[in-house]
C-alpha cells in the first residue's frame, strides 16, 4: 500500500479531528487575523501624537525711513501635543477592552465550531451503526425469505408467504441502501468542518454511549455565566463602550501643546517658549458623547439579553439531556431486550408451526424500531452534552 493510500486509511479520534479543524481549517485561520488586528489597534491607542517642525526664511529689507540692516530672515518652530492622561488612559483601555472583546469572540467561533464539529462527528458514529444493523437486518430477513421460498417450494408453506418475506426483504434492502447514503451524507459534513486536510478516505473510531457525567445544574449556571464566550465577549464590548464615553468626554477639555520657537535677522536673535491651547467654544462633541452614550447603553442591554438567552439555552440543552438520558436508560434497561426476546420467542413459535410468517415480520419491526430509538436516544444524549459544553465553553482548545 502506498504511504498516500496508508493516511487516506487512518482511524481518526475525535481529539484528532478537532486539532486538525484548529491547526488547519482556513476559516478558523481566518478569524484568528482578527485578534492580531485588534492587538494592533492596542499599540495605535499607546502611540504618543508626533511633534509639528517648522521652518521658513525669506529676504528682509528695511524701509528707507528705517536704519535697521536689511538681510535673511529665519525662523524655526516646534510644537508638540500633549496627551494628557484624562485622555489617553481611557483611549487606552477602550483599545484593550476590544482586543479582549475580539479574543472572546474568536473563542466563541472556535467553540461553536468544534460545538458543529463534535455533532458531525457524533451523527457519523449514529449514521455508521444505522448502516451496521440495517446490514445485519438484510442478512437475517434474506435468510428466512430462503427458508421461506423453500418451505413454499415443498409444499409446506402458502405461496403468499413468500411473497411477504420477498416484500419485507426489499423493505429491509431499501431501509440499508439509505442507511449507507446516510453515512456518506455524515462523512461530507464532518470533513467540510475539519477541513482539507481530513482525506476523503477517512474512518472515525469511537462510540456514542462513551459520553461524561455532567456537574449539577446550579454549578452549570455559575460556570456557564463566567466561561461562556457570548457572555464574555459582550461584557468587554460593554467595557469598550465605556471607555470610548470617557474618551469623548475628555475631549471636550481643552488640548495643549507646547510649543519653542527661534528666529532670527541681521540684527537680533529671537527664543521664545510658550503653550499652544485649543479651547473648546463652539464644537463640544454633543454628536460624538450622545453617540458614545448610546452605544454603551446598546452594549449593555445586550448583554443584559445576551445572559438571559444563554440561561435559557441552558435549561433546554440540560432538559434535553435529562430526557434522552432517561430514554438511553430504558432502553439499554429492557425495551430493546425485551424486543429481542419477543422476536427469538415468535421464531420459534414460526419453526414449530405455532405462529405464522406475519407474527414473526412484525416482532422484526418491533425490534428493529426499539434498536434504531436507542441509536437516534444516544445521539441526542450526545447533542444536548455537546450543547452545554459549548454554552460552558467546556470544548478542549489548544
Amino acid at each position: 500500500m502506498s504511504g498516500g493510500n496508508a493516511v487516506a486509511q487512518e482511524n481518526y479520534t475525535l481529539d484528532h479531528l478537532e486539532q486538525l479543524a484548529q491547526d488547519t481549517n482556513p476559516a478558523l485561520q481566518a478569524a484568528r487575523r482578527d485578534v492580531a488586528i485588534a492587538r494592533s489597534e492596542v499599540s495605535t491607542a499607546r502611540a504618543l501624537p508626533n511633534p509639528t517642525v517648522e521652518f521658513m526664511t525669506g529676504p528682509m529689507r528695511y524701509k528707507p525711513v528705517a536704519s535697521g540692516l536689511s538681510g535673511t530672515a529665519t525662523s524655526y518652530s516646534l510644537s508638540q501635543p500633549l496627551d494628557l492622561p484624562f485622555s489617553r488612559m481611557p483611549r487606552i483601555e477602550a483599545a484593550r477592552a476590544g482586543l479582549a472583546a475580539s479574543e472572546a469572540g474568536f473563542a466563541g467561533q472556535v467553540t461553536n465550531w468544534i460545538a458543529n464539529l463534535r455533532m458531525a462527528y457524533y451523527d457519523l458514529l449514529r449514521r455508521t451503526a444505522e448502516q451496521v444493523v440495517a446490514e445485519e437486518d438484510v442478512g437475517i430477513v434474506r435468510s428466512m425469505q430462503q427458508k421461506v421460498s423453500f418451505s413454499v417450494k415443498q409444499g409446506e408453506t402458502a405461496k403468499f408467504e413468500a411473497i411477504r418475506a420477498e416484500a419485507e426483504l426489499l423493505n429491509v434492502q431499501k431501509t440499508a441502501a439509505a442507511a449507507a447514503l446516510r453515512v456518506q451524507q455524515a462523512r461530507s459534513q464532518l470533513r467540510m468542518l475539519v477541513g482539507p486536510a481530513l482525506p476523503e478516505n477517512f474512518t472515525v473510531t469511537g462510540r456514542l454511549q462513551a459520553l461524561p457525567k455532567l456537574p449539577p445544574f446550579d454549578e452549570l449556571v455559575e460556570q456557564v455565566a463566567r466561561t461562556n464566550p457570548d457572555l464574555v465577549q459582550a461584557r468587554a464590548q460593554q467595557d469598550q463602550a465605556r471607555y470610548r464615553l470617557r474618551t469623548e468626554e475628555a475631549l471636550r477639555l481643552p488640548q495643549v501643546a507646547l510649543r519653542a520657537e527661534r528666529s532670527g535677522d541681521a540684527e537680533q536673535d529671537q527664543t521664545r517658549f510658550g503653550l499652544s491651547v485649543t479651547v473648546p467654544i463652539w464644537d463640544r462633541r454633543k454628536g460624538p458623547v450622545a453617540a458614545a452614550e448610546a452605544q454603551l447603553s446598546k452594549s449593555t442591554l445586550g448583554l443584559e439579553a445576551r445572559e438571559y438567552a444563554v440561561r435559557q439555552e441552558l435549561v433546554i440543552a440540560y432538559k434535553q439531556y435529562e430526557i434522552a438520558q432517561n430514554t438511553v436508560a430504558a432502553l439499554e434497561g429492557g425495551v430493546v431486550s425485551q424486543a429481542q426476546s419477543a422476536l427469538k420467542v415468535a421464531e420459534s413459535a414460526y419453526r414449530f408451526g405455532e405462529r405464522g410468517l406475519i407474527d414473526v415480520l412484525d416482532a422484526q419491526r418491533v425490534f428493529r424500531a426499539a434498536r434504531a430509538d436507542l441509536i437516534n436516544s444516544r445521539f441526542d444524549l450526545a447533542v444536548a452534552l455537546v450543547e452545554i459544553q459549548r454554552l460552558s465553553s467546556n470544548l478542549a482548545q489548544r
